[in-house]
């Protein structure tokens, strides 16, 4: 037996095997005898019947297919072994020449993990923006805080004012028809908070305890219930208690309830300093995902379908195990928001794509520089998952299987990769 190789394109390969007559005839017996038991042979008790009969009743390519069957998984195995080649799609097999005499010769097309060209990747520029905290955006998160230790005190001598705590009952019309979802008795809102339809927070405003009030709204046109979409709709509600909220003061004896500090002039020193390396943060993140999009821009690739739906159908089975999570299942999910699952995949499709591109491009960048990672770079990728597994380092190493520390060394290769990409980029 023998095998070639040849590159049809940058991302197919085709391979040529020739099976000599001797070892196609050990598979054709191969084959016989894995097929014999299923073959009715009248004088012949089923099972016993000789090959030579049988190849004389259905034909001398009665376990052709078989003995290929038999042979090719193994000679392909090898073969893209030797080749070093990374199929990612099914192989499409022909067949040139076939008999018991002869032998056989058969080739297959594959797509393959394509070639990756990157250009001038040392060049890279990019805009780095400054996120400078204010004095505004530390009252905010103040501000934040005091609502959360907010308290509400029921009010009978006045209507909903904006930022109260209502409790109300209300029933929803569209068409002049009451329709699903649409009603609900001693519901808590807060006024102001968003929580409902655009408009329907506002409307309350001026509401009395104990009167009706219709209010008349438009639902938004991606709202989740296709039948309601961009449709207009009026509510009956009524009022039964109203609560006003009342914030705590702001001074020092807030500071001591709100945090570790003694001070509100601590404490807001503090919020500053978390700002300012949340906003670090997230320069720095957008610093990193720019500078891996100009990395794509600057590389020529020609991807196979098969490896943009192989990255799909991943993103799909962790978005059906994220919502197995949350207790719901797809088909829940799409009766919430109105769509179908093909309608769901064809919108992730964009991001299988990119996080294929982005795979590609890490992969090329880290042969091109010849990337490698310690042992140390290793345990650096571990130390947050095994934090959260309450384990020390050593004891998780002791346990982790090879699937696990391959899939750390992954990791620390990318985190090396990414960190050699943007030394080399400038920012502007």
């Amino acid at each position: 037996m023998s095998t070639t190789y040849e590159k049809i394109s940058s991302n197919k390969v085709r391979l040529n095997f020739v099976v000599t007559p001797e070892d196609f005839e050990t598979a054709m017996q191969k084959a016989y005898r894995k097929m014999v038991g299923k073959i009715n042979i009248p004088g012949f008790r089923k099972g016993k019947a000789p090959r030579k009969i049988i190849e004389m009743q259905y034909g001398p390519s009665v376990f052709y297919d078989d003995a290929i069957d038999i042979l090719f998984p193994d000679l392909y195995r090898a073969a893209i072994a030797e080749n070093d080649i990374h199929p990612v799609d099914r192989p499409e097999l022909d067949i040139h020449k076939i008999g018991k005499d002869e032998g056989c010769e058969f080739s297959v097309e594959v797509f393959v993990r394509p070639d990756v060209t990157l250009g001038d990747y040392k060049a890279i520029r990019v805009k780095m923006n400054k996120n400078e905290v204010t004095d505004d955006d530390v009252k905010a998160e103040v501000e934040r805080a005091r609502n959360r230790m907010a308290r509400f005190t029921e009010v009978t001598d006045r209507p909903v004012q904006m930022d109260d705590e209502v409790n109300l009952d209300y029933m929803g019309f569209c068409d002049g028809e009451q329709f699903e979802g649409g009603t609900a008795e001693n519901q808590t809102l807060v006024i102001g908070s968003g929580t409902f339809i655009p408009g329907f927070e506002e409307q309350l405003v001026g509401a009395e305890i104990g009167k009706e009030v219709e209010v008349h709204v438009t639902f938004p046109t991606d709202y989740h219930a296709e039948n309601l979409a961009g449709k207009d709709a009026d509510f009956k509600c009524t009022i039964h208690s109203i609560s006003q909220k009342e914030l705590p003061e702001l001074n020092d004896e807030f500071a001591k309830d709100a945090s570790e500090f003694d001070t509100l002039d601590a404490y807001k020193a503090d919020i500053r300093k978390k700002l300012e390396e949340r906003a670090q943060q997230q320069v720095d993140q957008q610093f990193e995902n720019d500078v891996i999009e100009k990395l794509i821009e600057c590389m020529t690739v020609d991807i196979p379908d098969a490896m943009i739906e192989d990255e799909l159908e991943d993103l799909m089975r962790d978005m059906e195990a994220n919502m197995r999570y949350q207790g719901i299942t797809m088909e829940m999910f799409c009766k919430y928001t109105g769509q179908t699952v093909e309608q769901i995949r064809e919108q992730r499709k964009k991001d299988a794509e990119e996080r294929v591109k982005v795979q590609l491009a890490l992969e090329a960048l880290r042969k091109a520089e010849n990337v490698e990672v310690s042992e140390e770079d290793v345990d650096e990728a571990m130390k947050e998952y095994v934090k959260s597994r309450q384990k020390t380092l050593e004891e998780y190493k002791q346990t982790m299987s090879e699937a696990e520390k391959n899939y750390f060394t992954d990791v620390a290769l990318t985190r090396k990769t990414i960190d050699l990409i943007k030394n080399y980029a400038k920012a502007e």
